[in-house]
């Protein structure tokens, strides 16, 4: 497990996955978010991004949460030796998206630029919960199932396999 791409739906809690991951394994964790926009929530150019995201790539190891664009996930997901799928019910990425925002007046979503609009951001991910919903997820399932043949892959689909993946995790590192 040296370069390990989380990814999933919106509110699916892969920046919390991400986080406890990179304290567990020492894995360097980056938040394609903190890359893809800047404080107070705007976003850089393609290009700027898309120059970042192949210089993170590059690094031996790394820890990516997030989804950034179309064409770098794919890259990502492809480079990865260890994909981590945060596939939860599509009524529980709306309800944990709702929570985030509930949260998000004391305290900072996690990994979320500085400053960012939190009203804004929130109307954005349930916006991107349906769409990812019905054009990414089928892909996404897809991809995971082809890609067990060559990848260490973690498909977590409740909140009860995120916590078998994390002692599945601390089983490994304890060898």
């Amino acid at each position: 497990m040296n370069k390990v791409a989380v990814f999933g739906n919106a509110g699916g809690g892969k920046s919390t996955l991400s986080n406890r991951l990179a304290k567990m394994t020492g894995l360097p964790m980056v938040a394609l978010d903190l890359l893809k926009y800047t404080p107070g929530g705007g976003e850089v150019s393609y290009e700027e991004y898309k120059a970042a995201h192949n210089q993170l790539l590059q690094q031996d190891q790394w820890i990516i949460d997030g989804y950034g664009s179309l064409d770098t996930v794919w890259e990502r997901l492809e480079i990865a030796d260890t994909l981590v799928y945060v596939d939860m019910p599509v009524l529980q990425h709306y309800w944990w998206v709702t929570k985030r925002f509930l949260k998000g007046f004391l305290v900072p979503p996690t990994n979320w630029p500085e400053n960012s609009p939190l009203l804004k951001g929130t109307l954005n991910s349930y916006y991107t919960v349906w769409l990812c919903h019905k054009k990414l997820t089928p892909k996404y399932r897809e991809y995971v199932n082809k890609s067990k043949e060559s990848k260490r892959v973690y498909h977590l689909k409740s909140p009860k396999h995120v916590k078998e993946f994390y002692q599945a995790v601390e089983l490994e590192l304890a060898k």
